[in-house]
């Protein structure tokens, strides 16, 4: 008896012993792989508690099921929470000190960049982006190296209801399986792919016509009501009215009902005064012709923001963003008339011919006119302009522009061993860069009327090959990012959220506002300021209504605006032009975007050149500092990684239309005035058109 009950005793201890679960726990171990920024490696490593788990990170674009992430950047603080079967949860913290010199630099900056996307980015308002389902699609699908990836099993019947987090499918990969959750409480819809249901044994991806792998639609969860958005982390998506986009619009609005819609009934005068037919052969102040003028200003725009703007739009609001662009970039253009009239009606030239103008010196000299306050206000206004135009010149108008034609370059197939050339492709388009600046705007325009066309002209010329080649669906096009704008899937944030995105790019791509154009426009031949606010209308147009269009038609046609492929950016706009035309088309992007960049390069050194002198002065001395500056920039930025350095440049960018728009609202009643005046003389014969 006694022996049974020892027995009885030491099996109950061992049951006990054997059934209990080990808690959870888990680890962090980080490294940084070497001195360049934004390549730390983070590994969680779990033990305990009850399989499956869940990684929660504090990214949103990290998954719930990776346990691992490569790309971390040094300095940022690392916090993953991780979730067993039985909902227990374990947080672990990490931390990555920079140590290299670009590593410090980059980790420095973010302070910085976090203030000002505090300030420019403060949301006037925010809501919760909501939608009546969520459509599921297996994490890492477009992973080429998971070759044998499949539903092994559903474990919710079609139709059944499930739960937020409740494991609805298990997931094969290779000899790993896994669990896939649901999303958000509702009904559980098997999806339906080329017209077959999505069954156990299925691959999680498909080939598409463009012969590219694409995540395959497994299914989606219908909800009762609307539920929020959710990211990869779990995180909800909210959507805002951000206070930069905001002032850049309700200027734009307000100038183009100030000026009586100038940017509509002044567009065929704008294409005669470029045409050179009111051009007095015999006087007129200034360094460079109407036309000249409008492509140095239009070298600093039409460029990247063209090339991967109109990406970032579709793949971030679906193609009905185009149609806000368009829009963003028609009430732009009479910011740009209002902003590069007083540019050239408050330029300074000096004795030897030299002009200097924009809006340090519309903002100081326009606003002293109005009394001492003003007078004040006007040089507080032009030193913080002054101070983010160089800032802006260094970082987006130069380091950012030659490190993405670098890195264009590196991605053409067969040229991968380019990226090791960094130094040499930076000291050889300083050297290019330097040759051109030397010489001034003088030298500068001479460049770029000969450059913008070209640029321009192969890109669109490329652009219309292909709408050509779907000319029988232009009007399902255009139809397409109508119905976008109008009715777009709520995932984008609905009406609003899609509005704002469209808006926000527009602002990017021409800074329309940002005040950067008239300084290259007050250097214009002419003596009448109106006639140089004209010309600048054409500047958004060309670039966002013009060229934008055609490159969403592109992504729109050749199938990228449905499925993107997980591309973003330059690369999709890459691979929507060489579906269609071909591997050689690479080599025609590729050098278009490196001719982008070197055009706004030398334009964007004319405008912090120009910003630098206002500060420091005017003088030989001055000027080639800045110059020297701008060159060793251009070797920086071609051979090391940027991060927030340029994050901070375009945002620095950004800034500058707070003090512009704050001086042009001031000064718009004269602009209005010079405007009537204007065309009074125009129509009475005063001002003589002399071809």
């Amino acid at each position: 008896m006694r022996l049974a009950n020892i027995l009885a005793t030491l099996f109950l201890l061992t049951s006990f012993a054997f059934g209990q679960t080990e808690p959870l726990s888990a680890e962090l171990t980080t490294k940084d792989k070497s001195d360049a920024i934004d390549n730390v490696s983070v590994e969680i490593d779990v033990k305990g508690g009850k399989k499956p788990y869940k990684y929660v990170w504090n990214k949103e674009n990290i998954s719930i099921y990776n346990k691992g992430y490569n790309g971390w950047s040094e300095g940022d603080s690392i916090k993953v929470v991780v979730i067993d079967a039985n909902f227990d949860s374990v947080t672990v913290k990490g931390y990555v000190e920079p140590n290299s010199f670009s590593e410090n630099v980059n980790n420095g900056m973010k302070p910085a960049v976090a203030f000002l996307q505090k300030v420019l980015f403060a949301n006037i308002w925010s809501d919760t982006v909501k939608v009546k389902e969520f459509r599921l699609k297996a994490p890492f699908a477009i992973d080429a190296e998971r070759n044998n990836y499949t539903i092994k099993e559903w474990l919710k019947k079609d139709g059944e209801a499930v739960k937020h987090l409740e494991m609805i499918a298990i997931l094969k990969d290779g000899d790993h399986e896994f669990p896939f959750y649901a999303m958000g409480d509702g009904v559980l819809i098997h999806g339906v792919h080329d017209g077959v249901k999505v069954t156990a044994g299925d691959n999680v991806y498909f080939t598409n016509k463009k012969g590219n792998r694409s995540e395959k639609i497994l299914g989606r969860i219908d909800y009762p009501s609307p539920q929020p958005f959710y990211f990869k982390n779990l995180t909800n998506k909210s959507q805002g009215i951000p206070l930069i986009v905001l002032w850049l619009v309700a200027g734009a609005v307000f100038f183009t009902f100030k000026m009586g819609f100038i940017q509509f009934r002044g567009i065929r005068h704008a294409i005669d005064l470029v045409r050179g037919r009111f051009d007095d052969p015999n006087k007129s102040a200034g360094e460079v012709t109407h036309f000249q003028a409008l492509v140095t200003a239009l070298s600093a725009t039409v460029g990247l923001g063209n090339i991967a703007g109109v990406a970032i739009a579709i793949s971030m609001g679906g193609p009905g963003a185009t149609f806000w662009m368009i829009l963003a970039g028609l009430i732009g253009m009479a910011s740009k008339f209002v902003e590069c009239t007083l540019g050239v009606k408050y330029r300074h030239q000096k004795e030897d011919g030299e002009v200097s103008g924009g809006p340090m010196y519309y903002l100081s000299r326009g606003l002293e006119k109005r009394g001492p306050g003003f007078k004040q206000l006007g040089k507080v206004l032009a030193i913080i302009f002054a101070i983010l135009c160089v800032g802006g010149s260094l970082g987006g108008g130069n380091m950012f522009q030659v490190n993405q034609a670098f890195n264009q370059l590196s991605e053409i197939p067969g040229w991968e061993g380019f990226s090791a050339y960094g130094l040499y492709f930076g000291i050889g388009m300083a050297i290019l860069v330097g040759i051109v600046i030397v010489g001034g705007i003088k030298s500068i325009a001479s460049v770029t009327d000969k450059i913008v066309p070209a640029m321009v002209g192969i890109y669109v010329v490329s652009a219309l090959v292909i709408i050509g080649f779907n000319y029988e669906n232009l009007g399902h096009g255009f139809g397409t990012i109508i119905k976008g704008a109008f009715s777009p899937d709520a995932m984008y944030g609905g009406f609003i959220g899609v509005l704002i995105l469209g808006f926000q790019r527009a602002a990017f791509s021409n800074e329309a506002g940002v005040g950067s154009a008239p300084i290259a426009h007050a250097a214009a031949k002419t003596d009448e300021p109106v006639s140089e606010g004209i010309v600048a209308i054409l500047e958004p147009f060309i670039d966002t209504v013009v060229v934008c269009t055609m490159t969403a038609l592109v992504i729109i046609f050749t199938g990228y605006a449905q499925d993107p492929e997980g591309l973003e950016g330059a690369a999709l706009t890459s691979a929507a032009f060489s579906s269609s035309l071909g591997d050689w088309s690479l080599y025609v992007l590729s050098f278009a975007v490196v001719l982008f960049a070197f055009s706004t390069m030398i334009s964007w050194s004319y405008y912090g050149l120009k910003a630098w002198t206002y500060v420091f002065g005017e003088t030989k001395i001055s000027g080639l500092i800045y110059k020297f500056i701008f060159l060793i920039f251009v070797v920086v930025g071609a051979s090391v990684g940027l991060g927030a350095v340029i994050d901070f440049s375009d945002l620095m960018i950004l800034g500058m239309a707070f003090p512009n728009i704050l001086g042009l609202l001031i000064m718009s009643g004269e602009v209005k005035a010079d405007l009537k005046d204007y065309f009074v003389r125009v129509k009475s014969g005063v001002i003589k058109r002399f071809k």
